[in-house]
């Protein structure tokens, strides 16, 4: 008994620590983005602008280029994080990422035919994306519905549907007018260029609403990762759950894809990451969600300083998320397993 109690003790300190060091981490990327960009603004001039003082100079670059950019990426990438994890933990595959099964290529798509047919900009955009997202959410669950939902054959209609989604958006960009085509193409990639401080507040809310529940709903997660039997045996209401998580998830993931863009596997890369750092006991949840907003900012910041040119934040994690998938695919090959 004192060996186990002991083993928990570790572990619980393990995960701790890991949350902390993200949390520092998530901080230490923020002031290094307040502070160095193509210009260096000196920490105490950087706390003077935040604290209201106006600082020739300094107080566009600050408030009006890199805060804006700092909190937007950070939330999205908590918002990206969080829901990536709450997947693939329901559907116990790493493969069930918002980002694989085609809900953030139905959010863009829908965000795509907003800006280059309906001829919408920012807020209305936006909505757009948020619903078309859920409603792909719904469509991939019925379609996969077969007296229940199977993680594999939701993964496999997830797919089908995001090639789907893929090459409509590929049409209506083939279609589409000079003048848009660059909004819609800039969209499409995942950036963090021109955001505005406005539009932490829709992901301040996503967060709040969809975390919060999701956050709630962990414990009867975690249960469920022994079986929808065994959980329901245990008095865990699967049903209601399991669409709680569904629909919170896929806010999550579609206000943060209405906000920035479809910011490429960082949803897919998250959660495999917090459970390779803290194990694989207690919820992803919040750890993944702290790794999502350190790879956003990080791989934004490489983007535009560390690399020859100039890259989207999109670009950088499609870079990074690209060969895990495909290690994940020969892992599956290899050992005989399914999605």
């Amino acid at each position: 008994m004192a060996g186990l109690q002991r083993q928990r003790r570790a572990r619980l300190t393990r995960r701790l620590r890991f949350l902390g060091l993200c949390a520092l981490l998530v901080l230490g990327l923020c002031a290094l983005i307040l502070s160095l960009g193509q210009s260096f603004t000196p920490p105490a001039t950087v706390l003077r602008v935040l604290g209201g003082e106006a600082v020739p100079g300094a107080g566009f670059t600050v408030l009006q280029l890199r805060l804006p950019r700092a909190v937007v990426g950070a939330l999205a990438g908590l918002s990206f994080g969080m829901g990536g994890a709450a997947f693939q933990t329901l559907l116990r595959n790493p493969l069930a990422s918002p980002d694989i099964i085609g809900i953030s290529a139905g959010a863009s798509a829908a965000a795509v035919f907003a800006i280059t047919v309906l001829g919408l900009a920012e807020l209305p955009v936006a909505v757009v994306a948020v619903t078309a997202g859920l409603g792909i959410a719904l469509l991939i669950y019925l379609l996969s519905w077969r007296q229940g939902v199977a993680g594999a054959r939701l993964i496999l209609v997830g797919i089908g549907l995001s090639g789907m989604m893929q090459s409509l958006t590929a049409y209506m960009l083939s279609q589409a007018e000079s003048w848009t085509l660059q909004a819609a193409m800039r969209w499409m990639t995942g950036s963090l260029n021109g955001v505005q401080l406005e539009q932490a507040l829709p992901l301040l809310a996503a967060l709040a609403i969809c975390g919060g529940v999701l956050l709630i709903a962990a414990p009867a997660l975690e249960v469920m990762r022994m079986g929808d039997e065994t959980a329901a045996g245990l008095g865990v209401r699967t049903g209601l759950i399991r669409a709680a998580v569904v629909v919170a998830a896929v806010g999550l993931v579609a206000v943060a894809t209405a906000m920035v863009g479809p910011v490429a596997f960082v949803a897919f890369l998250s959660g495999p990451i917090a459970a390779r750092m803290t194990g694989r006991d207690g919820s992803l949840l919040l750890p993944a969600a702290l790794v999502g907003a350190v790879l956003v900012l990080t791989a934004d910041y490489a983007g535009q300083f560390w690399l020859p040119a100039r890259y989207p934040v999109g670009i950088v994690t499609g870079v990074l998320g690209a060969p895990y998938l495909l290690f994940l695919i020969i892992r599956s090959n290899r050992t005989g397993g399914g999605l």
